[in-house]
């Protein structure tokens, strides 16, 4: 916290009150990632190397660094990791989660007890690498569709324990988060239509079923061709003609190409349903995206952005005297 007194506006004026900086609380999963991912490293032998070879008075500072281009995300995993093992580290932030920085910025500087720098490092980075690759590659993508109207949104498809982290991280990378989890949104996939038999089966449950969501859960299915579509929205056309709200809010298009979203969309235009089209599979930096997005889709979701976004390269390097 970093606080200053504001000048006073004449020499007849009261006591001023200071302004005051407040650091952003720290997202509530940080803290215990962070002393879990520290236990897993440190054992019950803390760091033997440190202890052997590091002066334990001995003081320093470093200088946590972007090695290539990329989007930062996870600088509250570097503060937390470094102050979990020793408090009286100082992390001083300098550069935020969202911003795009060149190759050499500097992210962070830490300073304080040299042996809780180098027990610290491993842990800071790999949180740090990690989250930054997902908002870079999210970034990737988001630039891909730029001007479409499409936004691009990540899925379930997370590193277990990590879901929120990763989430703020597609964030940070000008993307949008899809559902947390099964308890925020109802999404019918190909397993629930297949064991429920069938579109129109699952949408009567929905409609009318005993454990029918409410007016305010969304409701989002899947379809993996045109037939199914059609079966959909024949359901909704005969609900809306009846005077009844459709049932489903967003129409997910599976593993369809261009052409086929495009023809997706005009059939459901030419039924009178605006429900929200996704389209997921295939959608990943470098590929078709744009051509998807241009084709009808409103949300482009993609699972690679949190499974398979390759880490930014983050060092800590010593800062000299």
């Amino acid at each position: 916290m970093t606080t200053h007194a504001t000048p006073s506006s004449s020499p007849s004026s009261t006591l001023s009150t200071p302004a005051v900086t407040v650091r952003a609380p720290r997202p509530a999963d940080v803290d215990a990632l962070v002393a879990a991912a520290l236990a897993e490293d440190l054992g019950t032998g803390g760091d033997v190397t440190a202890r052997a070879t590091v002066p334990d008075d001995a003081t320093g500072a470093a200088v946590v660094v972007a090695r290539e281009a990329g989007v930062v995300s996870g600088l509250d995993f570097v503060a937390a990791a470094f102050e979990q093992v020793d408090p009286r580290l100082v992390v001083e932030p300098l550069a935020a989660d969202g911003d795009r920085v060149p190759a050499g910025t500097p992210l962070a500087r830490v300073t304080g007890p040299t042996r809780g720098i180098v027990t610290g490092e491993r842990v800071a980075l790999n949180f740090l690498g990690l989250l930054s690759g997902v908002a870079t590659a999210t970034a990737r993508l988001v630039d891909e569709v730029a001007g479409t109207g499409a936004r691009v949104v990540d899925t379930r498809k997370t590193v277990p324990g990590l879901r929120a982290a990763q989430k703020r991280a597609v964030r940070h990378g000008g993307g949008s988060n899809h559902r947390l989890g099964l308890h925020d949104a109802v999404m019918v996939k190909d397993n629930h239509i297949a064991l429920a038999g069938g579109v129109t089966a699952v949408l009567e449950r929905l409609a009318e079923g005993p454990e029918a969501p409410g007016h305010m859960v969304r409701v989002e299915v899947e379809v993996d061709t045109l037939e199914q579509l059609g079966e959909l929205a024949a359901f909704d056309r005969a609900r809306a003609e009846a005077g009844r709200r459709p049932v489903v809010d967003v129409v997910l298009l599976d593993n369809m190409g261009p052409a086929r979203v495009r023809d997706a969309v005009a059939l459901l235009r030419g039924a009178g349903l605006r429900p929200v089209v996704e389209v997921s599979g295939g959608v990943a930096p470098g590929g078709a995206a744009r051509a998807l997005a241009e084709a009808g889709a409103d949300v482009l979701s993609s699972g690679a952005l949190t499974h398979s976004a390759r880490w930014l390269d983050v060092a800590l390097e010593d800062e000299p005297a």
